[in-house]
Order: C-alpha cells, then structure tokens, then sequence
C-alpha cells in the first residue's frame, strides 16, 4: 500500500466492496454472458477486474476487499484475484443469481459487519477505467469524513461533453473543497438537456461508486426497503443467500443511494470512463497515423478513425471512416461508432432467436479448465477439452447424448459407472447415454481429448452433477 502513514491510517478501518456481476452486454460479440467485461482484457493489458483490484490495495487491506460476483463467474474470478495477491481470493462472494446490485453489496455487508460493525464501506463497479495518479486516493480520503458523519457519499465526475449514457447528480451547497451537498439525482438525459446540464456547472456524471458507514446503509435499508430489511434480519437463522430468488431485481442507486436523507458528493480527482461500449474503447484505443484503433491481426488500407479488433483471423478493411468492427471466432460486429449505444438491441435480438452466442465463446473456461466447441450440428458436437494437472470434472451423467473421448496428450482417468481406466495418447472410450461418468488428470501435465457428443439435445444443461469438488451440485445459497 501506498501514501504517507497518516494515510495508511486513515484507510485501515475501511472495507472495500467490488461489485463484479455484470454482463456488458454492449461489448457484444467479446463480452458473453460466461465471460463479461470485467473479466476481458480489452487493450490486451490486465483484464478490468484486475485493475480495479490492484487499485482498491493501494488503499484497502487485501481481508478487507471483497468481490461479489456471480455462482458462474466465481471460480474465474478466484482465479484473477489470485493471480493479483493470494489473499484475496477468500474475500470472493458468490451470488447465487443476478439480483442487481442492493443484494450484492448487503451480501458483502453480512461478511463485513461480523468484523466490524462500525466499518466504513466504499463500492466500486469492476468495470470502469480510472488513470488516477494519486488522485483516485486523493478522492476517496475526501469521502471518508463525510462518511463517517453518516452520509452517503457519491464520486462525481465532472462532464467533458453533453453525454446522453449516463445518469447525473445536481450538486448543492459546498461542505468543504472538493465536496458539496447533494440537491438531486438525474436520470439519462436527452441531447437537449445535456447539453444545458453541461454549460451549468451544477451537473456532474454519476460513476457509481459510493462510500458509507455501514450502518448508516443499513440504517437506510430498514427504513426504505422493509423486504431487504426483512431478508437481511434473517440471516442468522440460515444463511443469506437463502430467499435470494425471492427478493426484488433493484439497483442500490434507485433503493437507497437516491433515497437517503444524507447525501453528499466529492468531486473526482481523476480521469475516469465507465467503458460501457464500443465508442469508449475506441477512446481508450492507442490510434495510429489514420486515427484507427487496432487490435489483432487488422489489415487497414484507407480507413480512418475506427475501431478494429480481431480476434479470429485476418481483418481486412478497405476505405472504412467512423465503424466498429470486432471479430471473434464465431461472430463479427459491425457498426457506425455513432451507432455503438444499439449493440444491446443487437444482443436482445440475439436472444429472441435463443443464440448461444451471446452466452459463450467457441472457447469456454470451467473451474476444471476449459473447452473449446470446435465444429456442431443439429445432432452432433464435437469438442476440444484441456485439463490441467489436478483437475477433476464433476461425477455426472447426460439423459440425452452420448460422448466418444479420444486422448490427444497426457495421461486421463476416466470413470465410466463403476469402472476407473487410465488413458493415454490415441487412447479412447465411449460414454453411453445416462452412464455416470468423470474425467480426472492424475498427471503433472495437462490432459487435452477430444470429445465428440452425438444425440438429440447437446446444451449444457442436459448435465445431472453427483459429486463435483467445486461445489457445483449444490443448492445455491443454502448449504448446511
């Protein structure tokens, strides 16, 4: 951690909560629902979850950083905190289903409060880019006072233009430099009035990061949410995560944040995007001679101020101005940058049609390791699978399809019913349908075969879990 040991003192009784259960849906086709945003590196650096973590320990101690995140985006996330610092990898909360952000962050609330029920809390979304050169702790000590006194505290970024994608906050009076009351939140502006909030100087950009006390926040729940309020006085009688299903899909901002009696806002002291589409990548993009942003294997002739991004094989443009175009392996986007806002429209059509593409890459990361879907039809797929030494997948069976696994490298010890064999290279087996079956690497080297599913139902979802060390055939949220 960085700063002065007046600061070290001044952040050490404080909590960070990362919010990390988004599914970015307007940086389609890269950002899936498996695999969001957060969890990309978009400017082939760090991924955003990681930058956001490493940021939270210039300030926070790593048992005092906590990710809340998704039961199917945990085990990819325990991996990315890992790789920052061990330590945070038990500060990793699973919700067992999207409930937007109020019931995430009093799921880290309930770890925080058993440690210090007095404890200041700031959130921070995962997603958003932050240059801050001292600055991003320059703001954050400029919060916490004002959070100790029992306000909720919002940073607010002043605006560069008259931006229509973001909500605003209309500051009042001062409470000091850099920090002022709160006189109201405003939603999504049109062009108009943006325009007209920016040449006020009273409107600033709402990131989406708050400080609080905790139980000033709670304090708040009770008295605005008396069905949260309700869940969360019941938590010691089973744990938290039971009646997830049943609670209200809200955000903090329309339950609580907007709502509290004591408000206040500091003004960012440092550069800040939400990275919440195409547009803003191109933004951040390094450009070359014509204005392009490239990344990938981007063959450019005539093109001037786009964004291209490969990731699939050769992209070759000729004569583009102004357009998005980003390439995966199974689907290509392409749109005017002035258009980069309709992406989401695009992934909601996506849906209409039940494509798997918005949920998955060709390439699909497992607590276990990883598949790669490398050809399918209507009764048929045919799969690439690595496991690394160590990795067990679950004791499981399928009602409709049968499987066929070929050992391309390493050594593999299958389970098929009762029966354990070892596999090595060129080695194979068939999977019939409903047998119960595992794949383990016993090895020190990863194991890669190749698995070829034939059936009339091939999601998935046609998967019963008997055993499984991650977890995974557990009831979410209510384990004993």
């Amino acid at each position: 951690m960085t700063g002065s040991p007046d600061r070290k003192d001044l952040f050490a009784p404080c909590h960070a909560v990362i919010l990390a259960g988004g599914s970015g849906t307007r940086l389609w086709p890269m950002s899936r629902t498996l695999l969001p945003k957060q969890l990309l590196s978009l400017d082939g650096g760090q991924t955003l979850l990681k930058r956001t973590v490493s940021r939270a320990l210039e300030a926070f101690d790593p048992g005092h950083v906590w990710v809340v995140t998704n039961e199917e985006h945990v085990f990819e996330v325990r991996g990315q905190l890992r790789e920052v610092n061990p330590a945070l990898e038990k500060g990793a909360l699973a919700e067992p289903m999207g409930r937007n952000t109020l019931p995430a962050i009093l799921l880290a609330l309930d770890k925080i409060v058993d440690q210090d029920p007095e404890a200041l809390v700031a959130v921070f979304p995962s997603d958003h880019l932050i240059e801050s050169n001292g600055g991003w702790l320059d703001t954050l000590a400029d919060a916490l006072p004002l959070a100790r006194d029992g306000r909720l505290v919002t940073f607010g970024i002043k605006p560069t233009k008259p931006e229509t994608g973001y909500g605003y906050i209309r500051k009042g009076e001062p409470l000091g430099p850099g920090a002022f009351d709160v006189r109201s939140f405003v939603e999504k502006p049109d062009a108009a009035t943006a325009a007209a909030y920016l040449q006020s100087g009273e409107y600033y950009w709402n990131s989406g990061m708050f400080v609080f006390s905790a139980q000033a926040f709670l304090d708040a729940v009770r008295t605005l949410q008396p069905v949260f309020w309700d869940w969360w006085e019941r938590r010691k009688e089973a744990p938290l995560g039971c009646g997830y299903a049943g609670l209200p899909d809200i955000s903090v901002d329309y339950a609580v944040v907007e709502k509290m009696a004591r408000q206040a806002m500091v003004e960012a002291r440092f550069d800040w995007d939400d990275l919440g589409n195409w547009e803003a990548i191109y933004r951040m993009g390094h450009k070359d001679q014509g204005g392009n942003a490239v990344q990938g294997d981007v063959l450019a002739q005539g093109c001037r101020d786009n964004l291209l991004i490969s990731q699939g094989g050769k992209l070759a443009c000729v004569g583009l101005e102004d357009m998005i175009v980003v390439q995966t392996r199974d689907a290509t986007l392409v749109c005017p940058r002035s258009e980069s806002q309709k992406v989401k429209d695009l992934v909601t059509a996506l849906k209409d049609e039940g494509s798997q593409l918005v949920n998955a890459h060709v390439t699909v990361r497992r607590p276990w390791g990883s598949y790669t879907v490398l050809e399918g039809g209507p009764h048929y797929k045919i799969k690439r699978i690595e496991v690394p030494a160590g990795g067990k997948l679950s004791l499981q069976m399928h009602h409709h399809r049968s499987e066929h696994w070929v050992v391309v490298s390493g050594t593999a010890l299958v389970q098929v019913n009762d029966k354990e064999m070892l596999l090595t290279e060129n080695q194979s087996i068939d999977i019939p349908k409903t047998a119960t079956h595992r794949l383990s690497n016993p090895g020190k080297v990863p194991v890669e075969i190749i698995e070829i599913q034939t059936g009339p139902y091939l999601e998935e979802d046609d998967i019963v879990r008997f055993e499984d060390v991650y977890g995974r055939n557990k009831k979410p949220g209510c384990e004993t």
